[in-house]
């Protein structure tokens, strides 16, 4: 049996799937705000719910925001604050008793793609989440690769690739850096450009909808948020060229950009076409806590 855990900023879940990929338990908690003990703690809980829930031991997976350096265990980049600067993996294996994966949760989102769905016959699958930010994780073989520093695919702090005029030098992002991914391709980006444009706040899926009802100037900020999502792909397929991108995220969910995607990639690769199939996540919001499961599916 697989247990995965999905450790978000908010909820904790954890998933026990057997061999075939079939749920045998899944529990949901908050993440505790009080303190990295009671996050151990929980996580503790969540194991044991699963395996009481399922009637058997298995092995352990967890997917957290951030990653942890392959060489000191040290976890960096992490919006849930409280395992910044920790062993998260020693001290999970000590509190469990047992061997812990873990996984940056994009890396996570590609895995489970790639082992049973929208990437399952595919060898290299390119995972890109477009939620609240822009994020990516990468597969190789149906195995995270997550590069020699530990930060293989961490597309949304590079700079929005072909900047315009108007875009440069571009917005300042929480990094500290301006023009990052983080602020144009995702949820947040397409909330900022309607804001920018109108002085008006509204919710992405807002946006999306007026965007469908024929209203111009959400129209103009949906137009620029696919342009600017296909110069992502396009520059990650100028350096990796993946056989799949599978997208996730709440943007994700927006069926239009499987179409008016792939034909602006092309204006960006170096290359007369593009070909790469571009697919929405088959296990949507699952695919975290599924693909920690699958960290240990050798």
């Amino acid at each position: 049996m697989f247990i995965g855990i999905d450790w978000g900023g908010t909820k904790m879940e954890v998933i026990a799937l057997d061999r075939d990929g079939e749920t045998r338990a899944r529990h949901r908690v908050a993440t505790p705000t009080s303190g990295y003990d009671d996050c151990i703690r929980a996580v503790l809980d969540l194991v044991a719910a699963a395996e009481q829930t399922a009637g058997e031991q298995g092995s352990i997976g967890i997917g957290i925001p951030g990653s942890p350096n392959p060489r000191t265990g040290i976890v960096r980049n992490s919006n849930a604050v409280l395992i910044n600067g920790k062993p998260l993996g020693r001290d999970l294996e000590q509190a469990l008793g047992r061997k812990v994966r873990l996984a940056n949760d994009a890396n996570c989102l590609a895995v489970s793609e790639a082992v049973d769905g929208a990437g399952k016959d595919a060898q290299t699958v390119f995972g890109v989440i477009v939620g609240t930010g822009h994020g990516g994780g990468l597969a190789i073989g149906k195995k995270v690769h997550a590069g020699y520093q530990g930060v293989a695919a961490e597309i949304g702090h590079y700079p929005l690739p072909w900047m315009t005029k108007d875009e440069y030098p571009g917005h300042k992002c929480w990094c500290g850096k301006h023009g990052c991914l983080d602020m144009y391709a995702c949820g947040t980006g397409v909330e900022l450009d309607y804001r920018l444009t109108t002085g008006v706040e509204m919710r992405g899926r807002d946006i999306i909808e007026a965007k469908r009802a024929g209203d111009p100037v959400a129209t103009g900020v949906y137009d620029r948020f696919v342009d600017r999502l296909a110069r992502s792909l396009a520059l990650l397929t100028n350096i990796v060229d993946p056989d799949v991108f599978v997208l996730g995220g709440g943007m994700s969910n927006v069926d239009e950009i499987y179409e008016d995607v792939p034909p602006l990639v092309v204006d960006y690769l170096f290359g007369d076409s593009f070909e790469t199939p571009v697919r929405k996540a088959l296990h949507g919001d699952s695919s975290g806590v599924r693909g920690a499961a699958w960290l240990w599916k050798d």
